[in-house]
């Protein structure tokens, strides 16, 4: 007997039809489908155990404990599988739920978007589109101009910096010349 006729039983109440929340179609993808993949043992040995936990096997951590809650550098927070990025540090926020949270993502691509009735509620999974990771879910109670919230664990996230450009106006002491490097034949200042 499957839980929704279970319930019907147990509540006598006329049978309500579970919907989605207007996911597209087909937004649920199986690991088989997600353009890189890697073995399990290969994620074992390069995943601490927290990481290993929150992304392949859809854990989360405690609230006000991940590396990245409090973080506030400059720079791009990518899927600590594969590298993929996904938020920028433009877009993140404080909302006090205890995880780094963002109101927008680098591309609307990066992150795939599935529904989560776990834990008898129902919520919207993100997982990275390249590797299929858990990141965390979105809720729809963010600051504009989204009103996105992508709560996200810090385990499943790693940080590039911003990169800083060398400064235009530098130059020797002596000469007055303009130094740079050269990179592919052309010299950057």
């Amino acid at each position: 007997m499957s839980g929704f006729n279970l319930l019907h039983l147990v509540t006598k109440s006329q049978p309500v039809t579970l919907r989605s929340c207007s996911l597209p179609s087909g937004a649920r993808r199986t690991k088989k489908t997600w353009p890189v993949s890697f073995s399990q043992d290969e994620l074992r040995k390069r995943l601490t155990p927290k990481q290993y936990h929150i992304t392949q096997e859809r854990g989360t951590e405690s609230a006000f404990t991940g590396e990245f809650t409090d973080h506030k550098d400059e720079g791009t927070y990518t899927c600590v599988v594969c590298g993929a990025p996904l938020f920028s540090s433009n877009t993140k926020f404080d909302s006090g739920s205890g995880w780094p949270s963002f109101f927008d993502l680098l591309k609307e691509e990066s992150v795939t978007l599935t529904d989560d009735f776990s834990y008898g509620m129902h919520r919207v999974e993100t997982t990275c589109s390249q590797c299929g990771a858990h990141l965390g879910h979105l809720f729809d109670d963010g600051p504009r101009p989204t009103g996105k919230r992508y709560c996200i664990n810090s385990g499943s996230l790693a940080f590039q910096p911003k990169d800083t450009a060398p400064s235009a106006s530098s130059s020797t002491a002596e000469g007055g010349a303009a130094s740079g490097s050269v990179t592919d034949g052309k010299t950057e200042l």
